[in-house]
């Protein structure tokens, strides 16, 4: 009959202080208080879950029992006391599940069990896991006999939650802070898993199961045993990520390639290539901005303690940073995080990562260059636009035409418009050269008169503000139902965008004065502001071009009157509506509805 098959989080359950993984400094701290019996009545175990706490706390309550403890401060395993534990009939050592004991009367029955004297032994030891389950009545219970136990008696309490725990039971304890288990440290306990159990494992697999594992040691375990079941003997990179489904960092290693050589077209195959692989799209944003983000830390010696993982990926992550500039990860950071808000609210999530990447290729390319300088088919130029029937806007400033000579004896005649070109300034502009008017009258050649007014008139200055003048703005009278009225258009322009809607809908805007063109939005919380203050330019464009008035200004701000009904929280909305509305009190008293 072959043995029943333990699994590795069972089977390799560290029995003394020294196999405890991770944790060095805190159990040499218990190990002090052991050898120098400088033993507390209460500790608390606090950390991330499979991180050893309970286990800490079985070799503690096992180790202050034992008749002949090492000189390592370990248990000798020989003793009764230790047998006893081993083989789970110790009658010293009781431990409570919290999570489902958790009323006044399972701490009650600990509190009568806390007087029996131990059986054999000097100590009774109570491990209580995951305390912070326990009510607010058990708590309150359980004071008395934690500040004041008896000689025999000593607490271990454990949790995930320390935050939980009343501060009266806090201030009760010793309290222990166990720390996450660094990838090293788990790669090099798993490699000694393999070895034991007389299988190979590729370290950049065991690198990828310590990185899933996320700290926890016994969560490691357990996606090894998952991993090993189908390696057959052997666990390579490739199976490992397969049977994880993991997005392989390869991908992302690509992605950047193409983002530093501004290939476009590249990076949306790659990104095709993990959809096929039946990626979630949001699964794949979080790994690129964690990706981009470890790049950024790895390219400093000071910051690349910051990256959790082993030597082999801090070098390729360096190697790889190094070659893009700090600036470049700033932005690429930020337009994830852009993308990651606006994940939920797109209507169509593919087409938003792919804009997202070739935004981030155009960080390093941002202007458009010829097939023959990259390569035939490698970029995407963008579209350049130019304006010809559109008015231009107020903010833009047109480019003055130079002046036609006058002859002296022409006649005067309307002036001609001036023509606006909307074109992106030169990188350094030439000092315009001053303008010469010919001289006029009396016949006289090749004389210039130049008068006081005549040099102002010819300054480039005088130029711009006549052709600036030239562009007139409106300033059309609107009414307050024409406010409303562009207000809803807008609206139904955007009625895809819900929280835009949502929000110009309950805050509806108001002038400040009479007749007057400054308007004033109130809302209901400082997020709100944010997000209008960002659609406030295309709003304001809008509300000019159809109300015809340029001088329309918008302040947003956040409603400070608790009794307007933006302000309102959902509750008094509710309730406000039903004291105003018959219909809707009757439908609550029909249904027997109440409102808290």
């Amino acid at each position: 009959m072959e043995e029943n098959y333990i699994v590795s989080a069972r089977k390799y359950r560290p029995s003394t202080f020294s196999s405890v993984v991770g944790q060095k400094a805190l159990t040499a701290t218990l190990r002090n208080a052991i050898q120098t019996n400088r033993l507390a009545h209460a500790y608390l175990f606090c950390g991330s879950r499979g991180v050893g706490k309970t286990t800490c706390a079985r070799i503690f309550a096992k180790t202050i029992n034992c008749a002949n403890p090492t000189a390592e401060g370990d248990p000798c395993n020989e003793c009764p006391s230790c047998k006893a534990f081993n083989e789970n009939r110790s009658l010293n050592i009781i431990e409570l599940d919290a999570a489902s004991n958790n009323s006044v009367d399972d701490i009650r029955n600990l509190t009568d069990q806390v007087q029996i004297p131990p059986v054999d032994g000097r100590y009774r030891v109570f491990i209580v896991d995951e305390v912070h389950m326990l009510s607010q009545q058990a708590f309150n219970a359980f004071l008395k006999t934690l500040e004041e136990p008896p000689a025999h008696a000593i607490f271990i309490l454990a949790t995930t939650e320390k935050h939980k725990i009343i501060p009266t039971i806090l201030s009760r304890c010793q309290i222990y802070d166990f720390k996450r288990i660094t990838i090293s440290d788990i790669i090099d306990h798993l490699e000694y898993v393999a070895k034991s159990e007389g299988m190979t494992a590729e370290r950049p697999a065991l690198g990828v199961i310590a990185r899933k594992a996320d700290g926890a040691m016994r969560d490691a375990l357990s996606i090894f045993d998952q991993v090993a079941a189908s390696s057959r003997g052997t666990i390579t990179y490739q199976s490992a990520i397969d049977n994880l489904n993991i997005l392989d960092e390869r991908y992302y290693t690509r992605l950047v390639e193409a983002f530093r050589d501004g290939n476009v077209p590249a990076a949306l195959l790659i990104y095709k290539e993990i959809r096929d692989r039946g990626f979630d799209s949001y699964f794949f944003l979080g790994g690129l901005a964690g990706f981009l983000r470890d790049l950024m830390v790895a390219r400093e010696p000071q910051t690349i303690g910051l990256l959790d993982t082993d030597d082999e990926t801090r070098q390729a992550l360096t190697a790889l940073g190094a070659q893009l500039p700090p600036q470049f990860f700033y932005a690429a950071m930020s337009l994830c995080n852009d993308a990651d808000m606006e994940y939920r609210t797109a209507s169509s999530k593919t087409f938003l990562i792919e804009l997202l990447l070739i935004k981030l290729c155009q960080l390093q390319s941002p202007s458009p260059v010829s097939d023959a300088e990259r390569g035939e088919g490698q970029t995407i130029k963008p579209i350049q636009v130019t304006p010809t029937t559109a008015a231009p806007s107020p903010a833009a400033v047109p480019a003055p035409a130079p002046p036609a000579p006058v002859a002296a004896n022409a006649s005067p005649s309307a002036p001609a418009a001036p023509q606006v070109t909307m074109s992106a300034p030169a990188p350094s502009p030439a000092p315009p050269s001053p303008i010469r008017r010919p001289a006029q009258g009396n016949g006289s050649k090749g004389k210039s008169h130049v008068s006081l007014r005549d040099a102002f008139t010819d300054a480039p200055q005088a130029e711009e503000v006549k052709a600036q003048a030239a562009v007139k703005q409106k300033r059309n009278p609107f009414t307050d139902k024409s406010l409303a009225d562009a207000w809803e258009a807008y609206m139904e322009l955007h009625k895809k965008a819900h929280v835009l809607c949502n929000t110009m809908r309950a805050s509806r805007p108001e002038r400040k004065s009479p007749d007057s063109p400054e308007l004033r939005m109130l809302v209901a919380n400082q997020p709100q502001v944010d997000f209008m203050l960002q659609e406030l330019p295309n709003l304001l464009a809008y509300l000019r071009s159809t109300l015809s008035n340029d001088f329309i200004e918008m302040t947003v701000e956040v409603n400070d009157n608790p009794d307007s009904p933006a302000a309102w929280s959902d509750r008094e909305l509710l309730r406000h509506i039903v004291e105003n509305n018959p219909h809707a009190a009757d439908f609550i008293a029909d249904f027997d509805l109440t409102i808290s």
